[in-house]
């Protein structure tokens, strides 16, 4: 049986440091908000901005939520993100994805000032996290690197092998494992002999979005193996990329879902935020 990384755990450390860093930079007057915009009525969108006003309140950083019904234009909300980019109160502006049709979502992301980009998704947050010379890291595929270090597994070296190529998990999740030296292999739809690619990897994160995706010959035996998958079975329970029971024998360490990688977007996205209010605070 694989050894459990549990994400619940590692998260609650990381909102911990966070907390007690907020406090001293409180005592020295400087507060921490977190602005979230969130457009229409999307259900999963929802849970995820709750989720993060929560966390906001669990590490003491003041939360702004701007509900916005789904009819509103592109102009509106890149009013509100410059107002925002404008408000010294904020520190990051978050604004949730995806968004209505009518809205494009590179031109809302190209308008959040990089030094506000919690979620570094701007091209010029981007382009830092290219070349190692980065404040920010995208919240998941940094969240994923806590879980591989609190393993004590070491990436140099290691055969690393991505399961898609977006560019909010697969792209930067690749650039953050070979910053620590792992070996690294991005697989994807029009990837060939991808189980054999797969099975030979010391270190297996699954981004793909589809249920079960991953099957045991797929995984090397004692791999470490990270589930970003959020996906609903057919008795419309949530679950991951990987057949968490077929493979979790074969696995040295392996995330559940949920419970893996999902606390640990939130809690990255605090300390996103706390280097923010920091940079912007003159604090580092």
């Amino acid at each position: 049986m694989a050894n459990l990384i549990d994400g619940k755990a590692v998260s609650a450390k990381v909102k911990a440091q966070v907390r007690a860093e907020a406090e001293e930079l409180k005592a020295k007057g400087i507060s921490i908000g977190l602005a979230v915009v969130i457009v229409g009525d999307n259900p999963a969108s929802r849970v995820y901005v709750n989720n993060k006003k929560k966390a906001c309140a669990e590490v003491g950083f003041e939360s702004f939520e701007y509900a916005l019904p789904e009819e509103t234009t592109e102009a509106e909300l890149l009013e509100l993100v410059e107002k925002l980019n404008n408000d010294s109160r904020v520190n990051g502006i978050l604004v949730q994805l995806p968004l209505p049709r009518q809205i494009n979502e590179t031109a809302v992301i190209n308008a959040i000032r990089p030094e506000k980009d919690v979620d570094a998704f701007h091209p010029e947050n981007v382009g830092h996290i290219m070349i190692g010379d980065y404040s920010f890291l995208p919240c998941t595929p940094a969240g994923v690197m806590e879980l591989i270090a609190d393993t004590g597994v070491d990436v140099c070296g290691k055969n690393s092998v991505v399961i898609g190529r977006s560019n909010i998990v697969g792209k930067p999740m690749a650039m953050l494992l070979l910053h620590k030296n792992g070996t690294v292999t991005i697989t994807h739809s029009k990837t060939k002999n991808l189980k054999e690619i797969c099975a030979e990897a010391d270190i297996l994160v699954a981004a793909v979005g589809k249920a079960k995706f991953v099957t045991p010959d797929m995984v090397k035996e004692g791999a470490v193996v990270i589930d970003v998958g959020m996906n609903r079975n057919e008795e419309g329970k949530l679950c991951g990329d990987v057949d968490f029971e077929a493979c979790k024998d074969k696995a040295g360490y392996i995330t559940p879902v949920p419970g893996g990688v999902g606390p640990m977007t939130i809690a990255m996205l605090m300390k996103n935020t706390l280097t923010a209010a920091k940079q912007q605070n003159g604090a580092v």
